[in-house]
């Protein structure tokens, strides 16, 4: 049996039409963006025109994008370079934020330039907004509001327009770690009162270790990585051309098939769940997956002695699915996120994630897999 891929929050698989652009580039578009013979000007090209095409996708300004090596970079620096050059003391987040945010912020209350404070969450993640507002309120210090539009564990979303003009009334800035989102959903930063967010093109179907930041041309900040005057005296170090040119046509065919694809990754997503309930008693969903991110479903599976090594298990079966975030599985802590909305909780939670490649007769296997290792 081929091996089927639940894991698509982590990462996605490269799609074709992508490779093709991005050996394409690296065969003829191999000059120095920064040199000015043609082979430099041909590189310098591509790249404005794969920037000219993110920020068509999001409703930016050309000079509001900025590419990076991905969502990690991407956060860290509008998180860090907020408190730097913008004057910000006071960040409100949430405790189910990405690692990324997570230690930026903890790093930078550490060396005593800001205070974080976290806003309710219900028990399904969701952001207490009534809290949100009486934080803004409370303290007059420059603020940042962090707050991720998807967890990358449960789903639980936020309505960005929503934050950011609440953002708005109380002159705070507002960020949002849209790792999860670009590509999935429509965002519209010209509508949307948003001063950064972030995206990774291995989020949907582009390469790794490239993405994006967009910075609303109203926050003057200075580089992240000093170096030459590449991205527009943003960012030093020469340009990951084939890696931006990769996610400019990864990012172009998400929003073409945005419709179709959302369509057959929701079906899948729905389906196993009908499936799940069908054939498991006892079930828990962690996180909002009525109203959450429809290419995930978190599945917290009551305890058992056989459910104990259930991730090992599929794995062998040849399903790929996560325990939380990919970015902890190095260590077995346990999520973050499940402990913050569910501290007592000993179930045995599993992240199914899906894509527009799933089909349900992928799910009918992972079931009976399931039913298998449990002895359902």
């Amino acid at each position: 049996m081929p091996r089927i891929y639940f894991d698509n929050a982590a990462t996605t698989p490269i799609a074709p039409e992508v490779i093709d652009v991005m050996t394409e580039a690296m065969r003829e578009k191999f000059g120095n963006p920064s040199s000015i013979h043609a082979e430099g000007r041909m590189a310098r090209a591509a790249i404005e025109q794969a920037r000219k095409e993110v920020a068509h996708y999001l409703g930016a300004s050309i000079g509001e994008i900025f590419f990076t090596s991905g969502g990690t970079e991407s956060n860290n620096m509008a998180l860090k370079n907020a408190v730097r050059d913008l004057g910000v003391r006071r960040i409100i987040s949430s405790p189910i934020e990405h690692h990324c945010v997570l230690h930026s912020m903890d790093t930078l209350e550490r060396l005593g330039q800001v205070e974080v404070v976290y806003v309710r969450l219900d028990e399904k993640g969701r952001v207490d907004m009534a809290h949100l507002e009486a934080l803004l309120q409370a303290d007059a210090a420059k603020t940042m509001v962090s707050l991720m539009h998807s967890n990358n564990e449960v789903g639980t979303m936020i309505n960005l327009e929503e934050v950011g003009a609440l953002c708005r009334q109380y002159g705070a800035l507002f960020h949002s770690d849209t790792v999860q989102t670009i590509g999935y959903f429509p965002i519209d930063v010209s509508r949307s009162p948003i001063n950064f967010l972030s995206g990774a093109a291995h989020k949907f179907h582009g390469p790794k270790g490239v993405g994006f930041v967009y910075i609303n041309g109203d926050n003057i900040i200075k580089p992240y990585l000093d170096g030459g005057s590449q991205e527009r005296n943003m960012r030093g170090g020469t340009e990951n051309i084939y890696g931006i040119l990769g996610l400019a046509k990864a990012l172009s065919l998400a929003y073409e098939k945005l419709e179709s694809r959302r369509a057959q990754t929701t079906a899948v997503r729905d389906y196993l769940r009908r499936q799940l309930d069908a054939n498991f008693d006892n079930l828990k969903y962690n996180g909002d997956p009525d109203n959450g991110h429809y290419k995930l479903l978190s599945v917290a599976f009551p305890p058992s002695p056989k459910a104990g090594l259930l991730l090992l298990n599929l794995d062998i079966a040849g399903i790929s699915a996560s325990g939380g975030s990919a970015c902890s599985s190095g260590a077995d802590a346990g999520s973050h996120v499940i402990a913050a909305l569910d501290g007592n909780s000993d179930r045995r939670t599993i992240r199914f994630s899906f894509s527009h490649h799933n089909t349900k007769e992928e799910v009918d296997m992972v079931v009976g897999k399931l039913r298998e290792i449990l002895g359902a």
